[in-house]
């Protein structure tokens, strides 16, 4: 592993999951969560949403950082062009699984990479395509019963329970789970930062 010694990694996010993949590569970073509203741009296609929210999430925590790699992700699940967000109600958890059942859809986690305070970023936005299993009212009911859905885009964790309303993934497992790692590996090694 090389990485410059002048250098540090900041993780604009506040999720748990992205925090354990990036411990993962035994890079060292911090956390920074960021503050913005993260909404939706009418007629924004879904890569751009994810693509700008990633940008703001990096540029947001940049003033707090003397000098660094800061990353913002900002993971969406689309389908049929729409994105599902984190599902408001049980109800609501329920209309997704149903809209997703025996069907495939697109998780797209972009990421932008940014050098503060020179200002130089990379953009990149992998894609998985994910097909659900036939989802009975049943185990759709079980499922949101759990209180898994409730806070994930698209209403499911593939790392979790969720995982067995999968029938098959076609890309980056670790993409769908919000940060694909080879993905940014290669983004780093562009910056310098060599993880092999």
């Amino acid at each position: 592993m090389n990485i410059p010694p002048d250098r540090v990694l900041i993780l604009a996010s506040t999720s748990p999951r992205r925090r354990e993949l990036l411990a993962s590569l035994s890079i060292p970073f911090r956390v920074i969560p960021p503050e913005i509203e993260e909404d939706d741009l009418e007629g924004e296609s879904p890569t751009d949403s994810a693509l700008r929210l990633a940008r703001a999430k990096a540029r947001a925590v940049a003033p707090q950082v003397k000098r660094g790699l800061i990353l913002g992700v900002d993971t969406v699940v689309t389908i049929d062009g729409d994105i599902l967000g984190k599902p408001a109600s049980p109800k609501e958890a329920k209309e997704m699984l149903s809209r997703l059942s025996s069907r495939t859809h697109q998780v797209i986690s972009a990421m932008h990479l940014l050098s503060h305070p020179e200002g130089k970023f990379i953009e990149a936005s992998p894609m998985t395509e994910v097909t659900f299993n036939h989802l009975t009212e049943a185990q759709i009911e079980a499922y949101v019963k759990s209180g898994e859905p409730l806070d994930k885009a698209g209403a499911y964790a593939i790392q979790g329970l969720g995982s067995v309303l999968v029938q098959s993934i076609c890309g980056c497992y670790f993409n769908v789970v919000g940060l694909s790692l080879s993905v940014l590996a290669g983004m780093l090694a562009r910056f310098g930062w060599e993880v092999l």
